[in-house]
């Protein structure tokens, strides 16, 4: 009887242990997450202000001015509900100017384009990876919140089921060519 009781013991232990084990790494998911949300919005915040900073330099003609510095100031505006289409929109206002290559050209001949032009290159190449990062992790945290094990003991507690961001980050072409 005595044998039964330790077998019991050490076997409640060992699922203890176990479920402890799983609950610490989803919450090792969750803050890499958080990290990879944060990296994600300064990426973004550095794009829009980089466009905003572009748009407001003179460089390029008032038309497209215009149109860059509306979508770079609706990205930096946005509510968290809303902040995937401002980003998307921002992205397709960045491939609408910066679509033909002669306008790229006409920022770098411009005083400061040069610098302009890779700052804004740099930002544009940085914003897929960290989205990429950021949903990755999400896929990961999602992946284990699925398993029953999860789900029956409760062990994500009240922490939010993870969300991807899904934006269009696709540079434009006369970007793209810059930054590789």
């Amino acid at each position: 009887m005595t044998v039964t009781l330790i077998w019991i013991a050490v076997a409640l232990f060992a699922i203890g242990l176990y479920l402890s084990w799983t609950a610490g790494r989803l919450d090792r998911l969750h803050a890499r997450i958080d990290a990879a949300r944060a990296a994600l919005d300064a990426q973004l915040l550095r794009r829009a202000s980089v466009a905003q900073e572009l748009a407001t330099s003179g460089i390029l003609d008032p038309a497209a001015s215009i149109v860059l510095y509306q979508a770079a100031h609706a990205a930096r505006q946005a509510e968290e509900e809303q902040r995937e289409v401002a980003e998307s929109e921002l992205s397709q206002a960045l491939r609408a100017v910066f679509g033909e290559p002669e306008q790229m050209e006409a920022v770098r001949e411009a005083p400061g384009g040069e610098e302009a032009a890779g700052e804004l290159a740099a930002a544009v190449r940085r914003v897929p990876m960290a989205r990429r990062f950021h949903n990755d992790a999400v896929r990961a945290a999602r992946a284990l919140r699925r398993h029953r094990k999860v789900r029956w003991f409760r062990l994500a507690g009240h922490a939010p089921f993870p969300m991807a961001f899904e934006m269009d980050d696709e540079p434009p072409t006369a970007l793209a060519d810059r930054a590789a």
